[in-house]
């Protein structure tokens, strides 16, 4: 391809960045956004003028660092590096039954107490413990430490149950077979679903409506699980996928082996690509919108953008969803576009569709970081009512306390979000490196990829600096 068809082909992109760009630009001054729960947790001021600055100034210079390191042997030998970790087999075999005996007698309580524990959010169990506990804090456990959830699901308990109990029953038992040609898309289509229940619904503050999302979860889950084995937490269950890509950018890792080791985080995704899975690279970019999109509608901007739409008659519902699919759209569409002007600098005959596997694995930083900056104020706020309330969750204190951060908390976040993109930035580095020969083509074919991350992070960092809003019209 010539210069003019490469020109071409960077300017969607460019127009990407720089209506990113404007919209930032206008945006003002603003405060750090919650999640769930988020009106419990005071908001912390950050200008956003410096968010720009400071995004655009990190994300380009990291690139322009990164660009110097071109010894391929050094990248190996950082991203390679390793200490093994002492593993008992022994213990595993009696800590990972324990651990999952645990953790569905959590999940009993969690049903419990959602329906016949107290209303007021900050002092039920299961609304603190489901959306502070786990989806905030134990998150956050598989992308900083190392990916536990296959040792602590507490679906795999009754799985294991069930699947016993039904082996003796019918002796000519087998598990099915998933269509391959679905590949993860069932995963894809599960996370979607999930979030836009979480926007929609009040099951972030309605303890009755959480331990029915819970059970009928449960009952899907361990059904599935008997009827197709291990590929259901593989290639259906959204919860276990989303563990699974997060826990890669862990320093904790399990060799090829089955050893444990601790490596530099985010160095293992520099290994391998994604399989060649249908669904697989969506799944990655899902991850990413999701986090976005939850932080989007509770900011005033998506309530002043919704209401003349609503005041037209067009159901709420409706809105939230086009939006939710069109923004999960724009997300692998930009990432896609990305890719094939990755085949186009770099000169290479590597397939577009090859790229875009290879590549992905640098965008789990930036959900990762991103998901840190949304939720660590969120989860800091109310860990302390989640502990008073875990003590006697059918009997939890009348005032659970909750902290207000200070002001400079809005920098954390600001810092989160630009780590996991510095990361990601060193991912597709390497990345580059192990898939083209030479220097040059390495090095141009990160340009429509620094451009993509430029864009992503100026999206993440805009909402994070948005006050919190409670959805309206739902």
């Amino acid at each position: 391809m010539g210069r003019d068809g490469q020109r071409a082909g960077w300017r969607p992109l460019a127009r990407a960045g720089a209506t990113a760009v404007v919209v930032l630009a206008l945006a003002g001054r603003a405060a750090a956004h919650s999640g769930s729960l988020g009106g419990s947790v005071a908001s912390a001021s950050v200008p956003t003028w410096l968010v720009i600055l400071t995004g655009g100034i990190v994300v380009g210079g990291s690139f322009l660092f990164t660009t110097l390191l071109t010894d391929h042997e050094a990248m190996r030998g950082v991203n390679w590096w390793r200490v093994a970790l002492p593993t008992s087999a022994q213990l595993r075999r009696v800590a990972v039954p324990a651990l999952r005996a645990v953790s569905f007698g959590v999940l009993l309580i969690v049903v419990a107490t959602g329906l016949a524990g107290p209303t007021t959010p900050t002092q039920n169990f299961a609304l603190l413990v489901v959306w502070v506990g786990w989806w905030a804090g134990y998150t956050t456990t598989t992308y900083l430490v190392g990916n536990t959830w296959p040792a602590v699901n507490p679906w795999r308990a009754p799985t294991r149950f069930v699947r016993r109990a039904r082996d003796r029953l019918f002796d000519d038992a087998s598990d099915g077979a998933l269509p391959d040609r679905w590949g993860v898309w069932p995963a894809v289509a599960g996370l979607l679903a999930l979030v836009f229940l979480e926007v929609v619904s009040p099951v972030g503050e309605n303890p009755r409506l959480l331990a029915v999302v819970v059970l009928g979860y449960s009952l899907a889950t361990v059904a599935g699980a008997v009827r197709y084995g291990d590929a259901w937490f593989d290639r259906v269950d959204p919860v276990s996928r989303v563990f699974a890509a997060y826990g890669r950018v862990a320093p904790l890792q399990r060799d090829f082996d089955g050893s444990l080791t601790l490596r530099l985080p985010g160095t293992a995704l520099t290994e391998d690509p994604l399989p060649d899975r249908p669904g697989e690279v969506a799944f990655v970019v899902a991850l990413l919108w999701v986090t976005t999109y939850d932080g989007l509608v509770a900011t005033p901007t998506w309530a002043a953008a919704v209401e003349p739409v609503v005041s037209l008659g067009v159901p709420a519902l409706l809105v939230y969803a086009v939006v939710l699919l069109a923004g999960f759209a724009a997300f692998l569409g930009v990432y896609r576009l990305a890719a094939r002007n990755v085949r186009d600098t770099a000169d290479t005959y590597v397939t577009a569709r090859a790229i875009e596997r290879w590549f992905a694995p640098a965008l789990l930083p930036i959900a990762a970081g991103y998901h840190l900056a949304h939720f660590l104020g969120y989860f800091l706020g109310l860990a302390p009512a989640l502990g008073a309330v875990a003590i006697s969750p059918f009997a939890p204190p009348a005032n659970p306390m909750a902290l207000v951060l200070p002001g400079w908390f809005g920098s954390v976040k600001l810092l989160c979000v630009l780590g996991g993109h510095v990361l990601a930035i060193w991912v597709a580095h390497s990345l580059s490196f192990e898939l083209f020969p030479g220097v040059l083509a390495a090095i141009r074919s990160q340009y429509p990829s620094v451009v993509v991350m430029v864009f992503y992070t100026m999206s993440s960092l805009w909402v994070i600096t948005q006050p919190y809003a409670p959805p309206p019209f739902v």
